[in-house]
């Protein structure tokens, strides 16, 4: 990853806590994809994003830190996820794991997947598990749920301080998962980065 021109989120800033969920069991697919990567790396101008994110996190919650799940994935990698939905629709599959073809904005290490924990580690309850394919992950959809009871004012008020942090640090979000945050656009991902092998 470093040779590519990665940089390691925790040398950007050491109090970022990671756990590669594609380095273990705990994923969609409940194998380990990822092998012998298990920290995680981002091209420069998106770790410097993530510190920056980080930094006022913990300005206006002094108990919390960033705990990232997913960021630079290898195209092999990707290649992985997206076959191991084979009875899902492609439609519906690119809602959930981006079109190897296409290119994941993870597999050019501007994507990062994470949530908000406590300074010993415990993630915030989100309402949903990282990587839950449904409604009730999608931010789009969170005034209703709440609505209907299938999300607590608590649960949306931890994704919005993720959502803020992020947001404020230059990162966008997508509509279907509350974890997901791109440093960059897929078109701007392409044309200025390398895949990541």
């Amino acid at each position: 990853m470093v040779k590519q021109g990665l940089v390691d989120v925790q040398q950007a800033d050491p109090s970022i806590r990671v756990e590669l969920k594609y380095s273990t069991t705990d994923n969609f697919v409940h194998k380990d994809v990822y092998g012998d990567l298990t920290r995680a790396y981002l091209q420069p101008m998106a770790a410097l994003k993530l510190a920056a994110a980080s930094r006022y996190l913990q300005e206006k919650h002094p108990d919390l830190r960033l705990l990232v799940y997913d960021a630079a994935r290898p195209r092999a990698a990707q290649v992985k996820l997206w076959n191991a939905l084979p009875d899902m629709p492609e439609r519906q599959r690119r809602q959930y794991v981006a079109d190897p073809r296409e290119g994941s904005i993870h597999s050019y290490g501007c994507a990062v997947d994470l949530t908000v924990a406590t300074k010993d580690g415990t993630p915030l309850d989100m309402g949903t598990p990282y990587d839950y394919f449904g409604e009730l992950a999608y931010p789009s959809r969170e005034t209703k749920l709440l609505q209907v009871g299938k999300l607590t004012q608590k649960q949306l008020a931890n994704r919005q301080i993720l959502r803020t942090a992020m947001l404020r640090a230059g990162f966008t979000r997508i509509e279907y998962e509350w974890w997901h945050f791109n440093a960059l656009s897929r078109s701007r991902a392409k044309a200025t980065y390398r895949v990541v092998e």
